[in-house]
C-alpha cells in the first residue's frame, strides 16, 4: 500500500525545488503526496530560517503536528529539513522529542537510510527507540550526484531548478552562509540535461536557483569554467523552452556577459530581482555589502543600456542596527530614482549566529515599523503605476494553472505579475495573448484575444 508524504515548505524558491527532490527520493519507497496531514504517515517540514517569524511558525506548527500524531494509531514519521534544521537542530531535538528526523539542505539525499535508521530506532534495535537521528552535516560529495532523475509530467510549465547553492559574501544580517554553507556551483552539463529533461516533461519556464546566483562558476561543456551569462547562452539554445529567469542575485556578480546575455537572449524575461538591501553606504558598510549606492545605481545604468525593456525588483532591510533618519532617507531616495518594479521590505530581524545580532544599537520595534510603512508605501505606488502602465495592452502571458474562481486561470507576465483570465485549462502551458483591462497592486486581470473559441470554451 502507498504511504502518504504531507510536505509543507517554507520560505525561498530553493526550498520548493528541494522539496520537489525530496518527494522523488522518498517515491521508490512508497511514498506518494497526500494533501491533508491527517492521512500522513510521514510529515516532512522544508524550513526557512531568514527571518524569525518563519523559525517561530516551525516550532509553532511542530506542536500542531505533536497533537495530531498523538490521536493516531500508528505515529506518523516526523521530518524536519532545511535550514531551522541545519541551523537550530540541537534544540528542535530537546523541544520537540517526537521529532524522528533533523535533517539539513545538504543531506536530503540520505532520506532513505535516514528512514531506514527511523524505522531501526522505533523497532528498539537502534540507538534507542524514539531518538531522533540529527544529520546536519556538510558532506563533502555534492547531494545533486546523488539525487533520483524524475520522469513524471511537471506539476507546472513554469519550473525552478537549482544551480548555484551557498554563499561566500557573509553578510552580516545573513544566516545563509551557516545554513546552507560554501558556494558550490554545478557543473554546465549537469544543469543542460536537467533542464532538458524539465522541458521534455512539459516545462516551457525554467528558474535558475542560487542564494548567489550570478556567482555561478561552474565546470563548461568541454572545458573551462562558465558563468551564469554562459550558462544563459547555452539555455536559450534549447528548443521548446519559451522563458529563461534567474534569481537571487548579487550586485557585486553582475559581469560584462550577464549583461550581454540580457541584451542578446530573446527568451531571458526582462525582470531582474537584484537585493540592495539599503540606500545608504554607512548601512551598506555595515552589513558587509561590499557596494556603495553609486554602484548599484551603476550596475542598474549599464542594465538597462543594454535592454531598455527590463524592470527590477529588490530587497530592503529597514531599521538595521545604527540605522539613523539619514540612512533611512538614503535609502528612501535610491527607491525614487532606480523606480522599482516589484519589492521585498523587511524589518531588520536578528537571526541566531550572524555578526549584526550581537550590535547593541538596535532600534526600537516602533520606529522600524515606522520607516517600514513610509518605504513600503513607496514602494507600493511605483509597483501600482507599473501595473497600471499595462492595462490596455496587450501582453504575452504563459498560462500555468487553474484558479480559485471556477473558470480562470492564472499565468504570469514576462515581468513576473500575476495574470487572472478566464479561459480553458486545456490552455495551460501556452504563452497567449492577453489585452490587460484592469490592475491592482498585486495581479493584472485581461481577456485572451486570438485564440480559436471553442478551445476558448470552458467544459
Amino acid at each position: 500500500m502507498p504511504k502518504g508524504l504531507y510536505i509543507k515548505t517554507f520560505g525561498c524558491q530553493m526550498n520548493i525545488y528541494d522539496s520537489q527532490k525530496m518527494a522523488d527520493i522518498l517515491l521508490p519507497l512508497g511514498y506518494e503526496i497526500v494533501e491533508d496531514v491527517i492521512s500522513a504517515d510521514a510529515i516532512l517540514m522544508n524550513t526557512c530560517h531568514i527571518r524569525e517569524k518563519a523559525t517561530e511558525k516551525v516550532f509553532s506548527d511542530l506542536g500542531r503536528y505533536r497533537d495530531i500524531s498523538a490521536h493516531k494509531t500508528t505515529k506518523p514519521v516526523m521530518i524536519v529539513a532545511g535550514c531551522v534544521a541545519q541551523a537550530e537542530g540541537e534544540a528542535i531535538m530537546a523541544r520537540e522529542p517526537f521529532v524522528d528526523m533533523v535533517v539539513g539542505p545538504q543531506n536530503y539525499h540520505d532520506l532513505p537510510k535516514l528512514l531506514a535508521q527511523v524505522a531501526r530506532n522505533r523497532a528498539g534495535s537502534g540507538d534507542g527507540p524514539g531518538r531522533g537521528i540529527l544529520a546536519i552535516d556538510f558532506p563533502e560529495e555534492s547531494k545533486f550526484d546523488a539525487l533520483p532523475e524524475s520522469t513524471a509530467a511537471v506539476d507546472n510549465p513554469s519550473q525552478f531548478l537549482t544551480i548555484q547553492e551557498g554563499c561566500d559574501k557573509f553578510c552580516h544580517f545573513c544566516c545563509v552562509p551557516y545554513t546552507r554553507g560554501a558556494e558550490y556551483s554545478r557543473p554546465a552539463e549537469d544543469i543542460l540535461t536537467e533542464a532538458r529533461a524539465l522541458v521534455d516533461r512539459g516545462a516551457r519556464e525554467i528558474t535558475l536557483l542560487g542564494q548567489n546566483v550570478n556567482a555561478y562558476h561552474g565546470m563548461g561543456v568541454k572545458s573551462g569554467e562558465w558563468g551564469l551569462g554562459d550558462l544563459l547562452f547555452a539555455l536559450a539554445d534549447l528548443k521548446g523552452l519559451s522563458r529563461i529567469r534567474y534569481m537571487t542575485s548579487h550586485p557585486r556578480d553582475v559581469d560584462d556577459r550577464l549583461i550581454e546575455a540580457h541584451r542578446d537572449i530573446d527568451t531571458l524575461m526582462p525582470f531582474l530581482h537584484l537585493p540592495v538591501q539599503s540606500g545608504s553606504d554607512r548601512m551598506l558598510k555595515a552589513m558587509n555589502r561590499r557596494h556603495t549606492a553609486a554602484f548599484y545605481r551603476e550596475i542598474i545604468a549599464k542594465l538597462r543600456d543594454a535592454q531598455p525593456n527590463l524592470a527590477f525588483s529588490s530587497d530592503f532591510i529597514v531599521g538595521y542596527p545604527g540605522e539613523t533618519d539619514e540612512d533611512f532617507a538614503d535609502t528612501l531616495a535610491l527607491v525614487k530614482a532606480v523606480n522599482f518594479a516589484q519589492a521585498f521590505s523587511f524589518v531588520y530581524s536578528p537571526r541566531p549566529g550572524t555578526p549584526a545580532a550581537a550590535y547593541e544599537d538596535q532600534l526600537p520595534a516602533s520606529e522600524k515599523h515606522h520607516r517600514l510603512e513610509i518605504l513600503q508605501t513607496v514602494l507600493h505606488a511605483q509597483q501600482l503605476a507599473f501595473n497600471q502602465s499595462f492595462v490596455g495592452k496587450e501582453i504575452p502571458v504563459l498560462l500555468e494553472k487553474t484558479a480559485r474562481h471556477g473558470g480562470q486561470v492564472i499565468g504570469r507576465s514576462a515581468y513576473w505579475q500575476n495574470v487572472l483570465v478566464e479561459a480553458n485549462p486545456r490552455l495551460i502551458g501556452q504563452v497567449i495573448p492577453v489585452k490587460i483591462k484592469e490592475c491592482t497592486l498585486k495581479s493584472l486581470l485581461g481577456d485572451i484575444v486570438g485564440v480559436d473559441g471553442d478551445i476558448m470554451r470552458v467544459a
